[in-house]
């Protein structure tokens, strides 16, 4: 009988020590995970402010935390824009299109970027009402479109 006790014992602090450990992983995971909704609102603020470098680099980790993320790629499509880079903005924009259908978002502040490329900012709760695909066409077509312009004349390229 007293074996079976120190047994139980002994099965008891094993779960509890399991337990707390488990606890404290979840208590720390969330500090080390990325936000995806709060990094593309902050990403979107910095573009506004055109600190794209800084907009850049948030919109690389939301990107290796989820790729394809099409509202990631159109507004990193935005900072290839502002570096003059249309041909990556085109890439991006066409990565982003496939999933970009039925991506639902809620536009409530929209940036241009070189007058061509818009960056989209989503609310911070609840559902969109607006699917993503007609918006990321809109850019494909601006970026193309101003590729295929000629440079401006008396100032050299675009």
């Amino acid at each position: 009988m007293k074996r079976t006790w120190v047994k139980v014992i002994a099965i008891v602090v094993a779960l509890a020590l399991c337990g707390a450990g488990a606890a404290f992983a979840a208590k720390a995971k969330p500090a080390a995970e990325l936000n995806i909704s709060k990094a593309l609102l902050d990403s979107y603020d910095l573009i506004e402010k055109k600190q794209y470098k800084k907009a850049d680099v948030i919109l690389d980790k939301i990107l290796a935390k989820d790729p394809g993320n099409p509202l990631a790629l159109n507004n990193k499509a935005s900072i290839m824009v502002s570096e003059k880079k249309f041909d990556k903005a085109d890439t991006f924009l066409n990565q982003a299109l496939p999933k970009a259908k039925g991506f639902m978002v809620q536009v409530n502040r929209v940036c241009s970027v070189g007058n061509i490329c818009l960056a989209f900012r989503p609310v911070t709760s609840g559902t969109g009402n607006q699917d993503l695909e007609p918006l990321i066409k809109m850019n494909i077509e601006m970026v193309k479109g101003y590729m295929s312009a000629g440079p401006l004349p008396g100032s050299g390229l675009r």
